[in-house]
């Protein structure tokens, strides 16, 4: 177990994803590192106002501690009294044009240990799409990236996977998924460490191929007031699920994490509305009707 080999991958994955992502933009990032109290801290990357990304962030942290907090212990008691490491890199994109879809990446490492035990270690994951305003060719070409990062480790990871997602990025309050889905996984050790991590390098490393020709098909179309008025609209749908359901964003607030890392994720401009419904046959309706439906899109 070489927890030193999977840091230094994250923050490598960071960097890369960054600078690209700088490019694609022609804004720079800012970078913050920050210290936990507790023990850790890591390096928030943030871009707001940007010309493509209205706010983006892309986070690294390892954070550690005598003891886990309660959304970790809670579904596994086992691991309470251990110590802990968590590190990994945390990525959402908000473009400003609403034909580009916001998106999702995450990729971590966690060790629980204690005194004459086995230590207690997994990977978590995942990358997904949400769009405003659905194209079949993006969500195919989505998918098939992520079935892609997947296939050297067997054929049976990708549907499962995308099952995972699509039942974890649901909204029960509302009975909808957040978005178009991709591919989500947690807790997974069931191989051995090296293999484990390999394929968790393989989601990273897709996630560019995964959603740059997005990007670039979507950024520069015209759209008008009604379509950002929707955009914000369902951004409400994205807020709703961080802060009530989201693992990674209770982790670390009762982790004692940087809040504004944690909650970078978060939308900048969002609007609720009270009891409301497309239009029928307009292009918002074909959202919920098309894409906020989980298929097989490969």
């Amino acid at each position: 177990m070489n927890l030193e080999a999977v840091k230094t991958y994250f923050t490598d994955l960071q960097e890369r994803i960054v600078s690209v992502l700088e490019t694609a933009d022609g804004k720079s990032f800012r970078r913050d590192g920050w210290e936990r109290p507790g023990g850790g801290g890591g390096l928030t990357c943030l871009i707001e106002e940007g010309k493509v990304f209205e706010r983006g962030g892309v986070n690294f942290s390892h954070v550690f501690g005598s003891g886990l907090p309660p959304s970790a212990t809670t579904a596994r008691p086992e691991l309470a009294g251990r110590s802990f490491q968590a590190l990994g890199v945390s990525l959402v994109l908000h473009p400003r044009n609403p034909y580009a879809p916001t998106t999702h990446l995450n990729v971590r490492c966690f060790v629980a240990e204690k005194a004459g035990a086995e230590p207690v270690w997994w990977f978590g994951g995942g990358m997904d799409l949400t769009p405003y305003y659905g194209f079949a060719e993006d969500a195919v070409h989505f998918h098939r990236t992520c079935r892609a990062a997947l296939a050297p480790f067997g054929e049976e990871y990708h549907p499962r996977f995308k099952k995972w997602c699509d039942e974890y990025f649901y909204l029960k309050h509302r009975k909808e998924p957040r978005g178009a889905g991709g591919i989500f996984f947690d807790d997974f050790n069931e191989r051995d460490f090296d293999t484990c991590f390999a394929l968790t390098r393989s989601v990273g490393d897709h996630f560019l191929p995964a959603y740059l020709p997005i990007l670039e098909r979507r950024k520069n179309l015209p759209y008008g007031e009604r379509e950002r008025d929707f955009q914000a609209y369902r951004r409400g749908r994205y807020v709703e699920f961080n802060l009530v359901f989201d693992r990674g964003t209770l982790f670390g607030l009762q982790s004692g994490g940087r809040t504004e890392s944690i909650l970078m994720s978060l939308p900048p401009l969002v609007k609720w509305r009270y009891d409301w419904l497309p239009r029928p046959g307009s292009p918002e309706e074909k959202l919920y009707t098309e894409f906020l439906i989980p298929k097989d899109w490969v």
